[in-house]
This record gives C-alpha cells, structure tokens and sequence, in this order.
C-alpha cells in the first residue's frame, strides 16, 4: 500500500513537472500579431514571405513563436478594432500589411512599446511612417512593394511598341495610389510614354471612369492598389470593352486569363524582406536603426497570358516569344 501511494505520489509529482514545463515552454514562445487588411493573392503571399524568413532566421511556427492573424475584409473602419484586438494579446511585435492598416496601428500603437514592421506600402515615407528612406521611425518600419515604374514602363514598350498613352486608374484617397502616380509621371518622359490619369474612390465608378479612356490611353497601368486590385475584374471587363489592353501590377490576374500581362513585385519576397525585418527587431535592433527596404530589380516578374491576349485582340511579340514568362 505504501509501496502503491508513494509511486501515485511519484507520478503525480511527474505529471505536474511536465505541466510546469509544457506551460513554460509556451510561455517562452513569442507572439507575433499579424494585422492584414483582407484576403488577397498578394497579401497572403507576403504573410507566407514574412513566416519563411521568420523561420529561417530561426523562429519556428510553433515552437519559437506563435502567430495571431486577422484581417477586416478591406473595411478601414474595422482596422483599429483589429489593432486593439491584437494589442490585448501583448505580442512582441505586429506586422501590418497596406499602408491604411499601417498608418492606423501606429497611432493607436504609439507609446505602447510594440514595434510595428509594415508591408505592402508603396510610399513609406509619403504615407508618414517612416522619416525617410534612410531610417525607421520610433518602433515602426518595413517592407515596401514600391515597383521599379520604369522597369514597368520598359516592359510596357517591349510589349506594346506602339503605345503612347499610359493610363493609370488610382484611388486619390490613399496615400499610396497618389504617391505611386507621381512617381509614374516622373518615369513617363524618359519611357516617351504620355500619363493619362484617372481617379477613382468607389469602386461601383469603375465601369465609367474606365470606358472614359477609349481613345485616350494605349494601355492601362493597373496600380497595386487596395482599391483597384480586389477589383481588377471589373477593371479589366471595362477596359476590354474601351479595346484598352491592360499591364497589372498582380501576376494572379494574369494567370488566371483576367488581364493580358503584369510585370509585378514578387511579393512573398516582399514579405520576406519584412521577416527578416522583424528577425533583427526580435534579436533586439532597434526599429528607428533599419531603413525600409524596397523591391530590387530582381525582385520583379513578368507574365503574359496567351488566353487573355487573344481576348483583348492582341499578340504576342515575337521578340518576347522566348522570355519563359509566357501561361496559357
């Protein structure tokens, strides 16, 4: 009976030795809020680039760190509901994606002593998160999907020879859209490329803000806009109707035949460029002390549909016959 009791006692003893650690080790993981604007091909990629450097810089999902991820469905007025939710957990770090989710966490996060590593912001510094290119902020900087505008414009040139007119449908709300326009108009000259602009803050003005660049624009720019992208169906059935052809900012849309072609930011690298970010932060850098960083050349992707060329009545250059970049 004792002999009985004191291996009940043994293994009682052992159990809760095993709790005791089991709690410990999750209360050593790290945890890392994610705060996504909504569900789209881009901004999961740049999610999943974000873990994989996390995991490479060797914090293991599960084991080192632990993720809480939410998104508002592209609603603003959600998004400092998401934060404040995200707060509570006292993670050691959010990572938020397009810069209206950005520009709300950090002034509902100042003071709070959580670091803020952004991604998917096309101007940090225009979008006021960052004091420059050269440096962070106080616990806030990040990854941009700034595109090369005239590696953009090269590529339009190779594609379409021809054209003269570059349209590009924007939100003149966001601080991205308006930034990246700017930028577009600055490259236009050097690409001998004429910028046709057209604003656009609701997405049921889309048909007729579009079919008002027949005979104005040679192509339309679709810009990686929170606006213009989660709507790039639509953009593109008006613009096929205008006889516009379209050059996008997503490759998603071209591999499922909805524009003719894109030359795009890699935007898992993008988020791997914020991981690796947020690695540094993790290890104890100081946020103010790392510049944002922006998409290399390299980090760029063309794609040209064969379905959705033929749709739009176009064809293939032959120079671009062989670039491997080419779905059906």
């Amino acid at each position: 009976m004792l002999k009985s009791k004191s291996a009940w006692l043994s293994g009682l003893a052992l159990a809760g030795a095993l709790m005791v650690s089991a709690g410990s080790a999750a209360a050593d993981q790290i945890r890392i809020g994610i705060a996504n604007f909504g569900e789209h091909p881009q901004l999961n990629a740049a999610i999943a680039g974000f873990k994989k450097a996390l995991t490479d810089n060797g914090f293991v999902e599960g084991k080192d760190v632990v993720y809480t991820e939410s998104h508002t469905n592209f609603d603003a007025s959600l998004v400092p509901q998401m934060i404040a939710k995200l707060q509570a957990e006292q993670p050691k770090l959010i990572y938020t994606i397009t810069t209206p989710v950005s520009q709300i966490a950090k002034k509902a996060l100042a003071g709070s002593g959580i670091p803020i590593v952004f991604a998917a912001v096309t101007d940090p510094v225009a979008a006021k998160l960052v004091p420059s290119w050269d440096a962070g902020d106080e616990g806030m900087t990040g990854a941009s999907d700034l595109q090369d505008v005239a590696a953009v414009m090269a590529f339009t040139k190779k594609l379409l020879p021809n054209a003269k007119r570059f349209g590009v449908p924007y939100n003149p709300g966001e601080a991205n859209d308006v930034a990246l326009v700017e930028k577009i108009k600055a490259a236009a000259p050097a690409a001998g490329l004429e910028v046709v602009e057209v604003g656009i803050d609701n997405v049921n003005d889309i048909q007729q803000r579009i079919a008002a660049l027949a005979g104005k624009a040679d192509v339309i720019y679709g810009p990686a806009s929170n606006l213009i992208q989660p709507a790039i169906a639509a953009v593109s059935a008006a613009a096929r109707q205008a006889g516009i052809p379209i050059v996008n900012s997503d490759d998603s849309a071209v591999r499922n035949g909805t524009v003719p072609a894109s030359f795009a930011v890699n935007y898992t690298q993008v988020g791997v460029n914020a991981g690796n970010i947020a690695a540094e932060i993790l290890k104890g850098k100081d946020p103010k002390t790392i510049a944002p960083s922006r998409p290399a050349y390299k980090d760029h992707m063309a794609t040209i549909s064969r379905k959705a060329m033929a749709a739009f009545g176009m064809e293939i250059p032959a120079s671009m016959a062989d670039c491997g970049c080419i779905v059906d």
